[in-house]
Formats: C-alpha cells, structure tokens, sequence
C-alpha cells in the first residue's frame, strides 16, 4: 500500500446529477472527477488560478485514458489519488486512482499527458524553474511507489489474420 503523505489527494462525493438509469455514477463523471483531481494537483505544483493568470501559463490536456474498474453509486465519498510517472520540461505524465469511501482497491485508474502553456499563444512552454522544482519533487518522491497496476493500457482487439488464400485480389 502507498505511503498516503506522498501522494497528492482530492476527495469528493458523487452527487445525484452524476448517476445514471442504472444508479451508476456515469462514465463522463469519472473523468470529471479525474479533471477535479487533476486541477488539485496542478494547484499542489504551484500553478493555483492567482499565479496561472498572472504568468500567463496553464496545463491543458493533450490525452486521457480511464479504466472503469468498479461501479459506484450516488453518496458515495471517492478519493483519487495521483503521482506522476514521468515529465519533462513541459509535459507530465500522470496516474490517477480513483477508490469508494476507504476502500483499499480503485473503483477506476486513469492516466493523463498534460502539456504546460502559455495561454497568450497558446504555446506550449517550459514548466516556471519554481514549478518544474516542484513536479522533479513529487516525481521523485513517486520513484519509491509500486509499478501502477493499471498504467500503459492500449484499448484493442485482437488483429486477426485472414485464413491464407483468402486475400482479395
């Protein structure tokens, strides 16, 4: 089990406008969720809304993935729980785990690429010294964590070769 303190932490409640017909929290709210999470973190770097609008600078999302692991129903407290598995000097790469009340196994596990910008392009930039500090900090921190058991998916299936002699000529 990860040691809690390292990892950045948003907590929310899924509410009644995020279930489904089937009394499930909707698929697009598990990413909302993740998005919540995900400006948490941002703020944890150093890139709260006061300093975003004074440099000019913001993270935009350049790719997301979730795994739907379990489902969840209204009232329900979640906490997702990120670290970043990799940056450079303008991307990061981060996992998402999203789990039920105290519970020990993830309900979904996400993972997002996040480019840094300058909104007056918008441009893609390097991370402020202040805020790449702070994300080779928490990356680090991060190292000692287990291998994230749902990281690096690729969504698929299977490529099946046509019998031979079947071809079209």
């Amino acid at each position: 089990m990860p040691d809690h303190a390292l990892l950045p932490c948003y907590r929310d409640i899924v509410r009644t406008e995020w279930v489904d017909y089937n009394g499930h929290l909707r698929d697009a709210f598990y990413m909302l969720i993740f998005s919540f999470a995900t400006d948490a973190l941002i703020d944890a770097i150093g890139l709260p809304d006061a300093v975003r609008k004074e440099r000019g600078r913001s993270i935009y999302t350049l790719e997301a993935h979730i795994n739907y692991l379990h489902e969840i129903k209204e009232g329900v407290q979640v906490r997702v729980d990120m670290r970043v598995l990799g940056h450079d000097a303008k991307r990061l790469h981060l996992y998402l785990e999203m789990f039920a009340d105290d519970g020990v196994d993830p309900v979904a596990a996400g993972e997002q690429m996040l480019l840094h910008v300058d909104t007056g392009g918008p441009r893609a930039v390097a991370f402020d010294p202040d805020v790449e500090a702070r994300v080779r900090e928490l990356a680090q921190a991060h190292t000692v964590l287990p291998a994230p058991r749902f990281a690096g998916r690729v969504i698929g299936l299977p490529v099946k070769t046509p019998p031979h002699g079947s071809e079209h000529a």
